[in-house]
């Protein structure tokens, strides 16, 4: 990152002009100069959000080396003020042909007077540089983006260790909206309910997408059970944990044992249902469940997908995990992603009462990061730790740079088949099962027909491959039900809407 592009056709005259680098020390000493000319030339707020925090590094003659500790600090200065701050580096350093302004690492040492408020100038400079220590005597700076967290703790129970739980999911830092209400409610009262004479759903079945809270909703459970029964033996287990030690109980050749451990567990939360792979896992898994629900254990199970969706499931245990309670979080709201912001800045202020966001920063944020909560979490601890180096309000252009990855990293939501399958059921009230059977019935050869049209304009299928998934139709059948809606499309404006509305749902 350059403040001033190198000319090499300087000459000889130039090339004399280079020296042995500057002590550091003196360098910064003569920079406290250089940073009160830009105090005064660009005004006391430009100066202090992005310029407060530059240190000045070393000085060969040719090149002067300055540091900021915040990246898109660097890339602002880098494409705001790069002129201004050559122009007035050549005040002090008047062979400077350009500035090179770096990315100060976390915890790197800091050459800076104690007090940034205080600049040094003229002589007082000059006596500072002198006698201000050397870089083996300073002290690092310290790692502001450690965050003090409580150390993630794991169940266990009937000799088998469970997956770890993060201290911060609890119910009191979930926050609640339309989008999640019905599975907050199914996890408050299966966790209240545990062990006493009127249990809760069993069992309770969460699905959504990523980030949306199903595993904060599990390790929420989890926390609380133990809080109001210390004695209950609760296992929390993602799928993959679960087949490890399966795996590992098979090698040992003791998966009789295994099976046995869980037979005094008073709750098992498995996580992640639909990375559980392995026949012989999924055989044990079933065998499992089973024997808690029919000894009325509790069981909660979390998933990106409804029980009906998950392919490798049996009839059986696809049937007994919709006997409870089956819900759904869905995306955010506008009002939700606010309420998250909202819950996580003060949780930060928590920590420190100083830092804050305006309300036109945190609309923006919920404006443009609508994916999932942990997009808004991650760009709220973004923020707080700019703050931290910086000292400054956080405004709106802060917050634009420091979120433009997260914003250019999302890519649009990649359709399948059966996603498509799964929305046409829910919206008209066909089973899966239904829709890719041979019944010639209106109320399902309609949503069959809607979802080939989707299929065809919203994935890159050919007509054959979506007939093969549409229950092995020819690929005629298809063209027939794009042409269909195509032709119904134009006579009845209702359906472009509800068509519109289909399409919003799949890209959620």
């Amino acid at each position: 990152m350059h403040a001033a592009k190198t000319n090499d056709a300087q000459g000889a005259g130039v090339a004399g002009a280079v020296q042995s680098a500057e002590p550091t020390a003196a360098v910064e000493g003569r920079g406290q100069k250089v940073r009160a000319t830009l105090r005064a030339r660009l005004g006391e707020e430009i100066y202090s959000s992005w310029f407060k925090s530059m240190e000045f590094e070393s000085f060969d003659g040719r090149i002067v080396k300055v540091s900021v500790p915040v990246k898109f600090v660097r890339n602002w200065i880098d494409e705001h003020y790069s002129k201004q701050l050559l122009e007035c580096a050549l005040i002090e350093f008047d062979t400077a042909e350009r500035v090179d302004v770096v990315w100060r690492q976390p915890g790197a040492v800091s050459q800076r007077a104690p007090d940034p408020k205080t600049e040094l100038s003229g002589d007082a400079a000059s006596n500072h540089a002198a006698t201000a220590p050397s870089s083996s005597d300073a002290q690092p700076r310290p790692n502001v983006f450690k965050p003090a967290i409580a150390p993630v703790q794991r169940t266990s129970a009937g000799g088998l260790e469970g997956s770890p739980l993060d201290p911060r999911y609890t119910f009191d830092s979930f926050v609640v909206g339309a989008a999640n209400r019905m599975a907050h409610a199914g996890a408050t009262q299966v966790a209240e309910t545990v062990l006493t004479d009127a249990p809760g759903y069993n069992p309770l079945y969460i699905h959504s997408s990523v980030g949306l809270g199903k595993s904060h909703l599990l390790h929420a459970i989890a926390w609380e059970v133990k809080r109001r029964q210390p004695n209950a033996q609760v296992l929390y287990l993602t799928a993959e944990r679960f087949r490890y030690q399966f795996v590992e109980a098979l090698r040992s050749a003791d998966p009789l044992s295994f099976k046995e451990r869980f037979r005094n567990i008073h709750m098992l939360l498995i996580d992640d249902l639909e990375f559980l792979q392995g026949e012989k896992t999924e055989q044990e898994f079933d065998h499992i469940i089973n024997a808690l629900l029919d000894g009325g254990k509790q069981v909660v199970v979390a998933s990106a997908r409804a029980p009906n969706h998950i392919e490798r499931l049996n009839e059986r245990m696809r049937s007994r995990l919709q006997r409870g309670l089956v819900t759904e979080l869905n995306p955010l709201d506008y009002d939700l992603r606010l309420k998250v912001l909202e819950k996580r800045l003060a949780e930060k202020r928590g920590v420190d009462p100083s830092f804050t966001l305006s309300r036109d920063v945190l609309d923006l944020l919920a404006s443009r990061l609508t994916e999932n909560g942990r997009e808004l979490e991650g760009a709220v601890t973004r923020l707080y730790a700019t703050w931290q180096y910086m000292r400054t309000p956080i405004t709106l252009d802060i917050a634009e740079t420091v979120i433009r990855d997260l914003v250019q990293n999302l890519e649009p939501r990649r359709i399948k088949i059966e996603d498509i399958l799964r929305i046409i059921s829910r919206h008209y009230g066909v089973s899966k099962s239904d829709l890719l059977s041979q019944r010639r019935h209106r109320s399902v050869v309609w949503p069959r027909q809607i979802g080939m049209y989707l299929a065809k304009h919203l994935t890159a299928r050919s007509l054959p491959e979506i007939g093969r998934r549409f229950g092995g139709r020819d690929h005629t059948t298809v063209l027939h039900a794009i042409r269909k809606i195509e032709g119904e499309i134009t006579k009845n404006p209702r359906l472009e809407d509800e068509l519109e509305e289909l399409k919003k749902l799949l890209n959620h």
